[in-house]
Formats: structure tokens, C-alpha cells, sequence
């Protein structure tokens, strides 16, 4: 009798052991606060922003994904404490929030954003990343082999050989064709025609069109014996490198979301992200998929 008394008595005591380890593992996890990720509505934004996600959700982080803002309001969105940090790259912050000059030199125009938004917002500019999402311009491979085209400055020496395939008004823009004649000198093209954005690598790979505006991470460019990015040898336009921006107040009571955040940032290149966004845009892949199995190959 005393027996079972006794190891009833051991039994409850278990059991309340049991539940105190569970409620303590639990308000362990909830101490941690919900992150807010947002993104852009474009494939590199949302795949990066899922790694970021996966990565604060490995650390015990909750994470709520707020994907898919429009690129002219997620600034706004995380300025007005709608979500708490997001993918956003240097040369956006500095020319369209900032609305500073044109400065070219990548480790400058991150100094300058880090200082200018930690200042106005009381955001920070995590570690930078080295996938610089920029402007550029695409020619034929073969076409650039055949006349020798690899820089900006080729192409304007034998424009008169080039059929340009133009997007909106790219040869109206600043920042497209009368910015470039600024630096590079006037292109005299053999013809420039408009064509759909979404088009352009089909109008190249069927021989329609011979060099294109594009952005150098585009997925398309995976295919490197098809398409050539050309080097913007004067640096005509700004670096646009990815890097992850976040409420400095979340940080400051979080710090060790910069370094979850930093090994992330450190495994992203320009063409780890061509690659990654070729198998959204071109294998149409899931970007939930893609991210996970590139998070899991670099944890």
C-alpha cells in the first residue's frame, strides 16, 4: 500500500515536471518577438525575402511574411511600422528615397545610405551583400564575339551595327540612353524599336534585336553562351547591391538577428542570384522552393 502510495506520489511529480519543462520551453520561444518581413513583387525580392524568413524561424524567431509590396510603397510601409525590414539595395536607396547624386563607387554609396537612413528613419543597413542588381545592357554572345563587343564602349564605337531593343522610354530616360551619351558619347544605332519588357530574351535569341536594357541578376542570363551582360566600363550607373534593412529599435532589442541575418547576406552574389532566379522565371520553380533548398545547402 505504501508502495503505491509512494509511486503514485513519484507519478504526479513527473508529470508536473513534464508540463512545467513544456510551459517553460514555450514562453522560452515566445519571448522572441514576430518579425515582419516584407518584400517587392519581383522573384529576387521574394526569394531573398524567404530566406530571410527561414533563417529567423531556424534562430526561433515567429515570422510573419508580408510579400508582394509594391516597390513605390514598401518603403512607406516600413517607415510607417507596417513590417519591420525587407530586401532593398543600395542605388534604390540612395536615388529614389534619398534623392541624392549619382555616386558610383559601391562601398561610398553604402556608407551613405547607412548613415542617411539611420539618421531620417531609424533604420539599418545590415552587412552588404555582393549580388549587385543593376542596370545594364544585354547583347547576342555570338553577335558579341562576331563584332567584339564586351564594354559600353565598344558598343558605341559600332553602334551604326546594332539593332536596339528598347523598353518604355528607355531612349527618352535619363538614366537610359541621353544619361549613357553624356558619359559613353552618342550612339548611333542602326535601328531602336520598343518592345514589351518580358519579351526582350526572346526578340535577342531569335535574332530580331541585337543588344537590350536588362538587370544584371535577371534569370535569362544564366544562359551565358546565349546572352552577354556588357561591362559598364565609365560606371555610368549606380551599384545596386541587395542588402537587408530593418527597424534599428528591433535590432537594438534583438542584436543577434544581424549576424542570422549576415550569414545569409554572405552567400548571395550576382550569380547565385541569376541562378536562383532562373529556376523561378525560366524552370518556374517555386520560390518558396528554391529559397528552402538554397537555405538548407548554406546552414
Amino acid at each position: 500500500m505504501y508502495r503505491r502510495k509512494k509511486m503514485k506520489k513519484m507519478f504526479k511529480i513527473f508529470v508536473v515536471l513534464v508540463v512545467s519543462l513544456s510551459l517553460f520551453a514555450c514562453s522560452t520561444k515566445s519571448e522572441k518577438p514576430t518579425i515582419r518581413i516584407g518584400t517587392k513583387t519581383f522573384t529576387e525580392s521574394l526569394i531573398v525575402g524567404e530566406l530571410y524568413a527561414l533563417a529567423l524561424e531556424d534562430a526561433g524567431f515567429n515570422v510573419e511574411r508580408k510579400f508582394n509590396i509594391a516597390g513605390s510603397v514598401v518603403h512607406s510601409a516600413l517607415i510607417n511600422d507596417e513590417i519591420d525590414m525587407f530586401p532593398e539595395y543600395t542605388g534604390t536607396g540612395l536615388l529614389s528615397i534619398l534623392k541624392m547624386e549619382l555616386v558610383s563607387d559601391p562601398k561610398e554609396v553604402y556608407n551613405i545610405v547607412k548613415k542617411e537612413y539611420a539618421e531620417k528613419f531609424n533604420v539599418t543597413w545590415l552587412k552588404q551583400s555582393n549580388a549587385n542588381d543593376s542596370q545594364g545592357l544585354v547583347i547576342r554572345t555570338e553577335l558579341a564575339k562576331e563584332l567584339g563587343i564586351y564594354t559600353i564602349s565598344d558598343l558605341q564605337e559600332k553602334s551604326s551595327q546594332i539593332r536596339f531593343v528598347s523598353q518604355g522610354d528607355f531612349e527618352e530616360r535619363e538614366d537610359g540612353i541621353p544619361g549613357l551619351e553624356k558619359i559613353y558619347g552618342e550612339f548611333n544605332f542602326k535601328s531602336i524599336k520598343v518592345y514589351d519588357n518580358g519579351l526582350k530574351y526572346q526578340i535577342l535569341e531569335n535574332n530580331e534585336g541585337d543588344v537590350s536594357p536588362a538587370y544584371t541578376t535577371e534569370g535569362p542570363l544564366v544562359e551565358k553562351e546565349k546572352f552577354t551582360v556588357l561591362e559598364d566600363d565609365k560606371q555610368f550607373w549606380p551599384p545596386y547591391y541587395l542588402t537587408p534593412i530593418i527597424h534599428t529599435e528591433i535590432l537594438d532589442k534583438n542584436p543577434e538577428i544581424e549576424e542570422i541575418l549576415n550569414r545569409v547576406t554572405e552567400k548571395l552574389d550576382t550569380e547565385t542570384m541569376i541562378n536562383l532566379n532562373a529556376k523561378v522565371d525560366i524552370d518556374k520553380e517555386e520560390y518558396e522552393e528554391v529559397a528552402k533548398e538554397f537555405y538548407n545547402s548554406i546552414k
